[in-house]
């Protein structure tokens, strides 16, 4: 066993895994924040992505070991005060979402793309930044409608886009 300490969610977590722990698997069985998904087990699908040190990571394919000393945030840790994170809100609006089972990755990877390339997104530009993230309900139309419109209601929302 290997001792991993970090800042979940804004929370200093400390605890033993066993070296060959994902991340993913950290935070679903040990943390209990079973909103990072594990979608495909080949790092090919982008349920599991979480932000290390404000960046976009897939879960599956970082050990937990490696994440010592970082701070992550998951899908959990981007609502503030009760209020819907920006790019929440906005799935929710334009039914970016239909079983679900992407939408924390694909939210998640929308907040890095946001503080990569702004809040004047194209669809071509969201599209492209969207490769690897995979949904098998639906044609990608609403989830790129949502998140040009998060994108733009995080420019009037600077206080969360911050926190990330």
């Amino acid at each position: 066993m290997t001792t991993v300490s970090l800042t979940v969610n804004g929370q200093s977590v400390t605890s033993d895994v066993d070296p060959r722990t994902l991340l993913v698997q950290f935070l679903r069985e040990n943390l209990r924040l079973t909103g990072t998904h594990v979608g495909c087990d080949t790092s090919q699908c982008g349920a599991c992505i979480v932000h290390l040190n404000g960046q976009a990571v897939k879960a599956c394919t970082v050990l937990a070991v490696q994440a010592h000393a970082s701070a992550i945030t998951t899908i959990e840790g981007i609502a503030q005060g009760g209020e819907l994170h920006p790019m929440q809100a906005a799935f929710r609006e334009h039914h970016g979402l239909q079983c679900g089972y992407c939408t924390p990755g694909m939210i998640m990877s929308a907040i890095d793309i946001v503080s990569r390339k702004g809040n004047a997104l194209d669809e071509q530009t969201i599209r492209a930044e969207l490769e690897g993230n995979l949904c098998r309900c639906t044609g990608y139309h609403n989830i790129v409608k949502a998140i040009a419109a998060g994108a733009q209601a995080m420019a009037q929302a600077p206080l969360q886009q911050a926190a990330e």
